[in-house]
């Protein structure tokens, strides 16, 4: 699946693009993935590592890390780079459902 299937998988989609090397990163890789277990697959989440998909974060100008990108069928709706309370990011994704 490219970019564009991947956005438009499902009606609501969250792109995180992180690197591992990124103190900033590790500390929302558990907050990601309590995210994912309480959206349920309702909504689906992907991670980006932006060192194996410089494409991908080059066409969606990613400029920081962790960068997250919600898309509503397929469109950007709302971005926001570097932490955030996993509490603020569940309510951003669940307000497009």
């Amino acid at each position: 699946m490219d970019y564009t299937e991947i956005i438009k998988s499902t009606p609501v989609v969250m792109v995180e693009f992180f690197a591992s090397w990124c103190p900033h990163c590790q500390r929302m890789m558990p907050v990601v993935e309590q995210v994912k277990e309480l959206l349920g697959g309702v909504v689906d989440v992907y991670k980006f590592d932006i060192d194996e998909n410089e494409e991908a974060a080059k066409t969606e100008d990613v400029n920081g890390i962790p960068t997250f990108i919600v898309y509503k069928n397929g469109k950007e709706v709302w971005r926001q780079s570097g932490e955030i309370d996993g509490k603020e990011l569940l309510a951003k994704i669940q307000s497009y459902q």
